[in-house]
C-alpha cells in the first residue's frame, strides 16, 4: 500500500508508456516488503533539468534512464561512475549528499547469466535439431525442450571461467554495443570484434577506446563482409541490433548460411528480448550454439540498480524475471 511514507523509485524516458521496469521492480519491492513503489515519469528532452529538481524536491530515492535521456543526464549529474563515462551513458541515478549520481548496470546486467551460466534452451516446432562441426555430440530433446550437451574446453557458467582466450563479435556499433565491449574487456576476452555498416562509425566507435576511463586494447571493427569468417571463429556472438525484435521476429541479423558457420558450444547472445526467443538465437541454437536472450540482461541490470537504491547485497532476481514473463506472456 502507498503511503505518506511510501519512498519513490521510478523510470523516466519519452516515451516511457511501454517500460517493463515497473513490473519486475514493484515485484521485487512486493517481496522484499519494503515501503518503496517504482513509477514511470514521462519526461520530455526539453524537461531534464527541471525534472532532476523536482525529483529532489520531493525526495525520489533514485530512478532508472531510458531514451533519450542516457547520454543528455551526464553533464546534469554531481558525480559519474568510470562505467558510465567509458560507455558514455548513464541508465541508473541515486541520490547521495554529493547530489545526483550516475551509474550503468548494463555491464553488469550483460555478464551476469555469462559468469552463471543463464543458458536457455527454445523447441522448435519445425526444424531438426542439428550441430554443425564433424564429431560433435548430438542434441537431445526433452519434453519441452532443445538441450545442448556442454562441451570440452566448456566457457563460462561458473565463477572464475578463463576467457582469455576467447574471442568475442559483436555485431552493431551503437550505444547497447559499448557495454557489450565493457562486459568482453571485464572478462578478459583476448579478441573483441565489432561489426558494422559504416567504416568511419565503426573508426570512431574504436579511436572512442583509446582514452576511456576503462582503454581497451584487443578491440578490432569490421565492416559486415568479414562477418562469415568472424562467425567460425567466435566463441561468444552478440546481437546489439535491432534486427529481430517485434513486430519483425521472423528477421535475423545473420542469414541462415553464415549462421551454419558457428562452433558447437559457442555462446549466442540476443539483447532483443521480444519476441522470445529470437529467430537469430533458435538458428544458432540448431546448430549446437547456447543461447542467452535479452530478458536476462534486463532482469539483471534491474537487479544491480535495485540494490544500489535499497542497499541491499541481494534481492529476488528469480520474482523480478517471473514478473516480466508473466507481464510478456512468457508464463
Amino acid at each position: 500500500m502507498i503511503k505518506g511514507t511510501t519512498k519513490l523509485l521510478g523510470v523516466i524516458g519519452h516515451p516511457v508508456e511501454h517500460s517493463l521496469s515497473p513490473a519486475m521492480h514493484n515485484a521485487a519491492i512486493s517481496h522484499l516488503g519494503v515501503d518503496f513503489v517504482y513509477l514511470p515519469f514521462p519526461v520530455k528532452p526539453e524537461d531534464l533539468k527541471v525534472a532532476l529538481a523536482g525529483f529532489a524536491a520531493i525526495g525520489v530515492r533514485g530512478f532508472s534512464i531510458t531514451i533519450p535521456h542516457k547520454q543528455a543526464i551526464l553533464p546534469l549529474l554531481s558525480e559519474v561512475s568510470p562505467i558510465a563515462r567509458s560507455i558514455g551513458a548513464v541508465n541508473t541515478v541515486y541520490l547521495t549528499d554529493k547530489g545526483w549520481c550516475g551509474t550503468n548496470t548494463d555491464v553488469e546486467g550483460f555478464l551476469a547469466p555469462l559468469q552463471t551460466g543463464g543458458f536457455q534452451t527454445f523447441q522448435s516446432d519445425s526444424d531438426p535439431p542439428r550441430r554443425a562441426g564433424t564429431g560433435a555430440p548430438p542434441l537431445q530433446r526433452g519434453e519441452n525442450c532443445v538441450k545442448v550437451p556442454l562441451l570440452k574446453g566448456d566457457l563460462g557458467g561458473s565463477p572464475g571461467s578463463d576467457w582469455s582466450q576467447k574471442v568475442a563479435v559483436i555485431l552493431g556499433n551503437g550505444g547497447a554495443a559499448r557495454a557489450v565491449v565493457a562486459g568482453c574487456a571485464q572478462l578478459g576476452c583476448a579478441e573483441i570484434h565489432v561489426v558494422g555498416r559504416n567504416e568511419q562509425n565503426l573508426a570512431e566507435f574504436q579511436q572512442s577506446w583509446v582514452n576511456s576511463p576503462m582503454p581497451v586494447q584487443n578491440l578490432q571493427v569490421h565492416t559486415w563482409d568479414n562477418l562469415s569468417s568472424l562467425i567460425s571463429q567466435a566463441d561468444l556472438l552478440v546481437n546489439t541490433t535491432p534486427v529481430g525484435m517485434y513486430p519483425q521476429g521472423e528477421k535475423s541479423p545473420v542469414a541462415a548460411g553464415e549462421i551454419d558457420r558457428i562452433s558447437a558450444g559457442a555462446i549466442v547472445y540476443d539483447l532483443i528480448y521480444t519476441p522470445n526467443p529470437t529467430q537469430f538465437l533458435k538458428d544458432a541454437q540448431l546448430r549446437g550454439a547456447r543461447a542467452i536472450d535479452g530478458l536476462e540482461m534486463l532482469v539483471q541490470q534491474g537487479a544491480a540498480a535495485l540494490k544500489i537504491w535499497l542497499d541491499k547485497e541481494s534481492v529476488p532476481v528469480d520474482v523480478m524475471r517471473q514478473a516480466l514473463r508473466q507481464h510478456l506472456g512468457l508464463g
